[in-house]
């Protein structure tokens, strides 16, 4: 993929370095090494130039990312995607509930990463697959992939920010619906349990007071029938199967979960729908907000009014 960023620095930037500048833009150490790589890379006024350059109001700054790699070990493979948003910098796509994000040993051909793979390959653009946000195989919904070394490099910081990473930065925003068994009450709270690997599994979590790291879950009832209901859930930390785990705990565990709660009588896959994203956008700083109705499935178990 390639890409021109362009700036028009301002008076507060005024004798800066263009590597600094760059830093408060939150461009990654990493980004700057890979730009040094190319001495056409960075532009100011229609020249090119190093990064020890200092900038004054009113510059124009050219930031040019060249990437003719592609992810190594991810054959295209066409598969159907639903994409909901897409520019220069990243692509916002509705994934579907059964397809992996990642390829692995046992799922190579059939993941979201071949499908973009492919989608990018018949435009004839080069293209490195970078998820920034994961959900598992049987969770529908949103999610961000970022299009360049930049973007996903400013992403996956806004994504650690929520962990602690960065605290300067905007946090991505992600509210999720779930379907779970019972009536939860109370009707809204939060669950502070700390989490960690369940001894004797690679894949399963648990809650673990004594060696789990923090993970807290705000919950909010939205509708109860047919002996279920339909929560609304934000994560306040991002752990593996935090939601899932976290309501097993409370009694209310999701329903169709192979792992937590085997009941299949609703819904073959646990019910649970990546809903709402917002995020800043990495370079313009627009604030981006989507969102995408629960599949069928989902809206089959408790009428979907949303």
């Amino acid at each position: 993929m390639n890409r021109n960023i362009t700036y028009r620095i301002e008076e507060a930037a005024d004798g800066v370095l263009i590597s600094r500048y760059l830093r408060n833009r939150h461009y990654s150490a990493q980004n700057l090494i890979d730009l040094k790589k190319r001495a056409d890379s960075i532009w100011l006024n229609g020249e090119p130039v190093f990064q020890n350059v200092r900038v004054k109001p009113g510059d124009l700054l050219e930031v040019r990312i060249v990437e003719t790699q592609v992810s190594a070990h991810i054959p295209p493979v066409q598969h159907p995607i639903n994409i909901i948003y897409e520019d220069e910098d990243l692509i916002v796509l509705n994934k579907a509930a059964g397809m992996p994000i990642h390829t692995s040993m046992h799922q190579y051909e059939n993941t979201l990463a071949n499908a973009l793979a492919y989608y990018y390959k018949q435009q004839g653009k080069p293209f490195v697959y970078r998820c920034i946000n994961r959900l598992d195989r049987d969770t529908s919904g949103l999610t961000i992939v970022a299009k360049h070394s930049v973007s996903a490099g400013i992403l996956g910081s806004m994504a650690a920010a929520k962990s602690g990473g960065n605290p300067d930065l905007p946090e991505i925003r992600r509210e999720y619906l779930a379907i779970v068994r019972g009536e939860v009450s109370p009707a809204q709270g939060t669950i502070d349990a700390p989490l960690s690997r369940k001894p004797g599994s690679i894949i399963e979590r648990e809650v673990d007071f004594e060696n789990g790291e923090r993970a807290v879950t705000h919950y909010r009832v939205l509708k109860q029938q047919n002996g279920h209901s339909l929560v609304s859930l934000e994560l306040e930390t991002g752990r593996t199967h935090q939601i899932r785990v976290h309501m097993q705990y409370i009694g209310h565990p999701l329903i169709g979960d192979y792992l937590y709660n085997p009941d299949m009588e609703w819904i073959g896959r646990q019910a649970l729908h990546s809903y709402r994203l917002a995020f800043t956008h990495p370079i313009t700083w627009e604030r981006m907000e989507f969102t995408v109705s629960p599949p069928a499935d989902m809206q089959r178990v408790v009428n979907w009014e949303g």
